[in-house]
């Protein structure tokens, strides 16, 4: 493994307990295209796009990042999206060439919050921001989990669940199942930056995302929150 930054200057996530899906066959990138909010052609093998997943009312069925992997996509999500992200997608699956496998079991993924990891043994680096630090995603197979996971602790400090929860809420990043549910619009969440391409072509709620945009006005906005006094944030 290429060591992207001395011990203690760097930190990983475990997110192998998310929702991982595998789009394939020879319609996916159209499928794909028009279900989510942003442009699928900004995915490649080496770059991961976050987007949403959206309603007919331009409300949020789930929040994803993709990225391709040879004749394929490779989505994930929220855990406790397993279920209803692979029934949402397949419910526009009507003439197309399309397939979405459940591949949460074949893999394990990390997340370094370092943009410079070039290589890892065993895995597959991907760059992409899931927080304000620019990061990269390392999937591999499921059976490398601990062993990679110990190959990374010797480089990166590990962000347990507790201490990735404070530093997302510091960073304003929401959460499907927290700030993130089926009422919310993306716009609400602070997600149009990251994850609304507006030049791109039709999806499912790309109206409502639209007339959002041209009248400027929603009714609630997320923000960040910083503890003043060093309390722990709850």
């Amino acid at each position: 493994m290429t060591q992207a930054s001395p011990a203690g200057q760097g930190a990983f996530l475990d997110l192998s307990a998310r929702a991982k899906f595998r789009v394939t066959r020879a319609d996916r990138f159209r499928f794909l295209n028009g279900q989510i909010t942003n442009d699928l052609r900004k995915a490649s093998e080496t770059v991961a796009v976050e987007a949403c997943v959206l309603n007919a009312k331009g409300k949020m069925d789930a929040h994803i990042f993709v990225c391709a992997l040879g004749e394929c996509f490779l989505v994930d999500a929220a855990p406790n999206l397993r279920e209803k992200l692979r029934a949402r997608l397949e419910r526009y699956v009507i003439a197309d060439d399309v397939e979405v496998e459940d591949v949460t079991d074949q893999f394990s993924l990390f997340h370094v919050l370092s943009p410079e990891l070039q290589r890892v043994e065993d895995g597959r680096v991907v760059s992409v921001q899931r927080f304000v630090e620019p990061g990269c995603d390392i999937w591999s197979d499921a059976a490398h989990r601990d062993a990679l996971s110990q190959r990374l602790s010797s480089h990166f400090e590990f962000l347990d669940p507790v201490a990735t929860e404070v530093m997302r809420i510091e960073q304003g990043i929401p959460r499907w199942g927290s700030e993130l549910t089926e009422e919310i619009i993306p716009v609400e969440a602070n997600l149009e930056q990251r994850t609304i391409d507006y030049q791109k072509g039709c999806y499912i709620g790309q109206e409502v995302i639209s007339r959002i945009k041209m009248s400027g006005q929603t009714n609630k906005r997320l923000c960040g929150l910083i503890s003043l006094n060093n309390v722990p944030l709850q």
